[in-house]
Parts: structure tokens; C-alpha cells; sequence
């Protein structure tokens, strides 16, 4: 499958307007069924090269989906990383925060949750609501008990844009890769999915009225994300804005970028020598 993924890819210090950037483009599959024969390859290649990982032990990769309600996150794993090896994947859905990540500094959650080495992570939200959710709503601020010093509107977000800079360095320089997604979703077709979510008896129990009023603040958002982006995608940690109004050709970009990403790994099956003694006859 030719996929161009550079132009999906963010470059350091680029700026964002997200208008200009597409959420729909020219599908890479004919129709359903090649849209399943080239997931499914795109799965037996990304299983080969998970396991690849697993035998080698010296790297993990996470992979950050980020985007809108009902942009397709949980469509993506579903989709995607369903040919994988449950004993080498974890996923984690990040929530509201509670009380005991609340008495941390705002990466202290996340980073108990990234994958060990031989695994893949895949973030289902992650530490980036802390500059996109929190921004939106800087009331949340309150609940977060940083010292008043430090909690200024005008410079904490560029504070904790460095504090996800610097843990991502650390963590690519100690063998986690890390590849991130921005599943980019106009907002009728986000209009169009709530819809469906209301009238299907069998998606109704996704729908959450919260959705309805967080789509108020649409604008708001998408500026949050622009400069999110531009301020957090860098060569060891790219961010990927990938157009999401087509979900199938969404999951055929990010599962095309999560092997090429595997693929650049220096991964070998570990050797094993056998002493004479040992051998099977």
C-alpha cells in the first residue's frame, strides 16, 4: 500500500491553522472489500513487526491518539491493532483525573502507564488533555493545587509544552519511540456522527450529553490543538494530523505510519546458542 505519510506529518516549530489542513482527502482503497484486503495486510505486517519488538526487548513504542469526540480513537485501536499479540499491546483510556492525580504534578499518571520495553502503548487521550481539555477550561486549574507562582494563564502552557518536550527526549533517548495522532474531524461530520450515536439503539449508549457542549467550544479547540501542535512536534516525536471524516482511510494512514515506525527500528530476534549437552536428538 503507497501511502505518502510525510504529508500527514508536522514539522518542528510549524505553525497550525487547522482550517487549512484537510479532513477528508482521496481514499487509498477502491471499496470496502479492498478497503478490508489492504487493513488486513496492513495487520499480518504489523503483527510480524510486534512481535519483531517483543523478541528484542530493547524498545517499546507508544503511540498517542488524540482528536475530538467521535473522531474515531477507539475505532482506530479496535480496528487496527486487532491482529496484535494481546501479551505485547496495552491500552490505556485516560479519564477525568481523580483525586490522587491531582496530588501529582500533571505527568505523574501518564508516565506510570507507559508501555515497558518490547511492547506497544497506545494512549487513548494521554497527558495532552493537560494542554487541551485544561486549556478549554482553565477552571480545572483549581482542582490541580499547583503553586500560585506557576499557575499564570499566559506562560503555563508553554511551561508544560517544555515538560512533555523534555519527557519525550528522555523517554526516545531510553528506547521508547513515540509517534503521535491528531484525528482531525470537521465539525459536520462530528454533527452527523452524534446524530447516528441518537438515532442507532445500538451506538445510543455512546452518546453524552457533554459531547453536545463541549461542541460549543469548537473554536476554541481547534486553536488549543494548532498550537499544541506546533509547539510539540519534533523528529524524535511527530505529530500526525490525519484526516478522520473517512475512518477507513484514517485507520489505513495510522496503521501505515505505526509499521514504518517499526520498521525503522534496528529490531533482530535475539541469538541463542545451544551448548552440545543440550541438544535435542
Amino acid at each position: 500500500m503507497n501511502i505518502d505519510t510525510a504529508r500527514f506529518r508536522v514539522r518542528k516549530n510549524q505553525r497550525i491553522d487547522l482550517a487549512g489542513w484537510p479532513t477528508r482527502v482521496d481514499p487509498v482503497y477502491k471499496n470496502k472489500s479492498h478497503y478490508k484486503e489492504l487493513l488486513a495486510a496492513q495487520r499480518d505486517e504489523l503483527a510480524e513487526r510486534q512481535e519483531l519488538l517483543y523478541a528484542d526487548g530493547r524498545y517499546a513504542l507508544l503511540v498517542v491518539l488524540q482528536g475530538m469526540d467521535t473522531s474515531g480513537k477507539d475505532g482506530v485501536i479496535e480496528h487496527v491493532m486487532s491482529g496484535v499479540n494481546p501479551q505485547g499491546l496495552q491500552v490505556y483510556s485516560f479519564k477525568r483525573p481523580g483525586a490522587e492525580e491531582y496530588a501529582h504534578d500533571f505527568l505523574w499518571g501518564p508516565i506510570r502507564r507507559l508501555p515497558p520495553r518490547g511492547h506497544i502503548g497506545i494512549f487513548n487521550r494521554s497527558y495532552y488533555e493537560e494542554v487541551l481539555v485544561v486549556r478549554v477550561h482553565p477552571e480545572i486549574l483549581r482542582s490541580q493545587r499547583i503553586p500560585h507562582e506557576d499557575a499564570h494563564l499566559k506562560t503555563i502552557w508553554r511551561s508544560r509544552y517544555r515538560s512533555i518536550g523534555a519527557l519525550e527526549d528522555h523517554l526516545h533517548r531510553n528506547g521508547t519511540r513515540i509517534i503521535k495522532f491528531f484525528l482531525h474531524l470537521s465539525k459536520e461530520e462530528q454533527r452527523r456522527r452524534l446524530l447516528e450515536r441518537l438515532e442507532d439503539p445500538a451506538k445510543r449508549w455512546k452518546y453524552n450529553p457533554g459531547d453536545v457542549e463541549e461542541r460549543k467550544l469548537w473554536n476554541r479547540y481547534m486553536r488549543a490543538y494548532a498550537d499544541c501542535l506546533s509547539a510539540t512536534s519534533t523528529q524524535r516525536a511527530p505529530w500526525y494530523v490525519v484526516p478522520a471524516d473517512d475512518k477507513r482511510n484514517a485507520r489505513l494512514i495510522i496503521s501505515r505510519i505505526v509499521v514504518e515506525a517499526l520498521k525503522a527500528l534496528p529490531l533482530a530476534f535475539p541469538k541463542v546458542v545451544i551448548p552440545a549437552s543440550r541438544r535435542l536428538v
